[in-house]
């Protein structure tokens, strides 16, 4: 079951981060339970489209639907929590200590309980109440400034950075961290993961170079954002393109070789002045063959090369195709379970529920008694999807 078996998680339903988060925490082997609002039962129409198959952050945990605004809604979800190693919420600050679920409450009835908190700004400071997405998160961290081409804007790195990067996989390791501690000490606590935080973290090297002095501000001026001619993405001849990170000399001499620069007059590759002519010779070098072409050419060399796949592609591509790094769930392809742990193998444990599909048997699994659960639904306070 993974290296997380027999931990429990309960998750607020929420979008982005804090889902993704959970998904990566049920990969690894975790019950992760996710508690989603009554009133959609019935509705599960989401941004990935109305069948809820490919709601593919909602894979790997079972789905309980309850009314947050019934008392005895919010009882029977901190008696959930009261059986949680820890608790996943993305709201804004204050929404859960409105709900009757902050920290406040829960931590006293599970002194042991790791409580995370997953928001964009963080849970105080001046702009901590107004609304947000990934690409302001990373605006305020610097992470947006420093990507995009020389002499055009800043460019959107999807939402990779801040929701994903900075967001869902710090808040993973602090729940991680958070529950080791817990074991050994006794006491819970609360993870508090901002996005701005967490993406200006990814950007711990840059700023070291910044203030070393060898970070130059301008977009598409040093080595690893598109400035250097040896680190770039070049078009081929078929209007695809293929990716080049010949940093080390003896990368960058695989790459001249196999160019046909080898032995050329070409300049030390470390002068920035000449990275702009570099980049042209270069491409026009690349536009002679196709990506195939060039595949053929460089792939099993230490160029530091790949084609740059479509996604539909990188499905099927040899390579991951060995090592089965995208898996089939029902009947929905998608990236396998990452990382990999040899000992404790992982694996997709379902595919994204419907809400409130387990209800009861949740409730039940979780200490609720059966006159409990038929007491909780005459209330209205849980729903279950017929």
């Amino acid at each position: 079951m993974g290296p997380l078996e027999g931990v429990r998680i309960v998750e607020l339903a929420g979008i982005g981060p804090a889902p993704f988060c959970a998904m990566l925490l049920s990969d690894m082997g975790a019950e992760v339970i996710r508690v989603d609002r009554a009133a959609n039962v019935g509705r599960d129409v989401g941004r990935e489209g109305e069948d809820p198959r490919f709601a593919l952050l909602q894979r790997g945990r079972r789905n309980i639907a309850v009314d947050l605004k019934n008392p005895a809604g919010v009882e029977a979800a901190l008696r959930l929590i009261d059986r949680a190693d820890a608790l996943i919420e993305g709201f804004r600050p204050g929404v859960m200590e409105r709900l009757g679920l902050g920290p406040e409450i829960c931590r006293p009835r599970n002194p042991k309980l790791v409580y995370g908190r997953m928001t964009g700004w963080g849970q105080d400071g001046p702009i901590a109440h107004t609304a947000g997405h990934d690409i302001n998160y990373i605006a305020l961290s610097g992470a947006l400034y420093s990507i995009g081409p020389a002499g055009g804007p800043p460019v959107p790195p999807l939402n990779l950075i801040g929701d994903f990067g900075g967001g869902a996989l710090y808040l993973a390791m602090g729940v991680l961290a958070g529950i080791v501690s817990a074991r050994t000490s006794g006491q819970g606590q609360v993870i508090d993961c901002s996005m701005v935080e967490g993406s200006a973290s990814l950007m711990m090297m840059m700023y070291g170079a910044l203030a070393a002095g060898a970070w130059n501000e301008k977009r598409g001026s040093n080595r690893t954002d598109g400035g250097a001619h040896y680190y770039q993405v070049y078009e081929t001849r078929d209007g695809e393109h293929v990716a080049i990170g010949s940093i080390e000399p003896q990368f960058y001499a695989l790459l001249l070789q196999h160019t046909g620069l080898e032995g050329e007059r070409v300049p030390e590759q470390t002068n920035r002045s000449t990275w702009p002519d570099m980049q042209q010779r270069l491409a026009r070098i690349f536009k002679e063959k196709t990506r195939a072409e060039w595949t053929q050419i460089m792939e099993q060399t230490d160029i530091c090369f790949a084609p740059v796949l479509r996604m539909s592609e990188a499905m099927d591509h040899p390579h991951n195709r060995h090592r089965g790094s995208f898996v089939e769930v029902a009947g929905i392809a998608q990236p396998g379970p990452a990382p990999r742990f040899l000992g404790t193998p992982t694996r997709v444990q379902s595919p994204p529920a419907r809400i409130g599909e387990h209800t009861d048997a949740i409730l039940k699994d979780w200490g609720f008694s059966g006159d409990e659960v038929a007491g909780l639904h005459r209330a209205g306070a849980v729903a279950s999807a017929t």
